[in-house]
């Protein structure tokens, strides 16, 4: 049972990081920050709403926490820091969409929060195969 518990929750913070990572990823290095934010959907949506600044700020902020929050959440290092670092982003991208579009596909971020929260909810002492764990335990 014990083992059961240390793959469950590494099975979890590995897909929830690599979504996160792969999300990132693209929106950095594939699609360009600055494209995204000149896509119709982002910037025309949100132009009526808020200055381009906090536009420009809110598309370099999600793109950049997913990126570095999936790394972090994979090797599992500074893991709650990262996970509160994708709630504020998950915050953000709901009330986008909302804004948006008030009845929205919430499968693009409703399972993402979910794995988050249980990650949060889950013992520390369950994360066994982490940075966090080794270092922590080597001491």
């Amino acid at each position: 049972m014990n083992l059961n518990r240390v793959i469950a929750l590494l099975t979890i913070r590995l897909i929830l990081g690599l979504i996160l990572l792969m999300q990132g990823f693209g929106k950095v290095f594939t699609w360009g920050v600055d494209n995204l934010y000149n896509m119709p959907f982002f910037h025309e949506t949100y132009t009526a709403y808020f200055p381009d600044i906090i536009i420009l700020i809110t598309a370099y902020y999600t793109s950049y926490v997913e990126l570095i929050a999936g790394i972090l959440i994979i090797i599992g290092f500074k893991r709650d820091y990262a996970l509160y670092a994708m709630a504020s982003v998950l915050v953000i991208v709901s009330f986008g969409h909302g804004i948006s579009d008030p009845i929205w596909d919430l499968s693009h971020v409703m399972y993402r929060t979910i794995l988050l929260v249980v990650l949060l909810l889950l013992p520390k002492e369950w994360d066994k195969i982490s940075i966090d764990y080794q270092l922590k335990n080597n001491k």
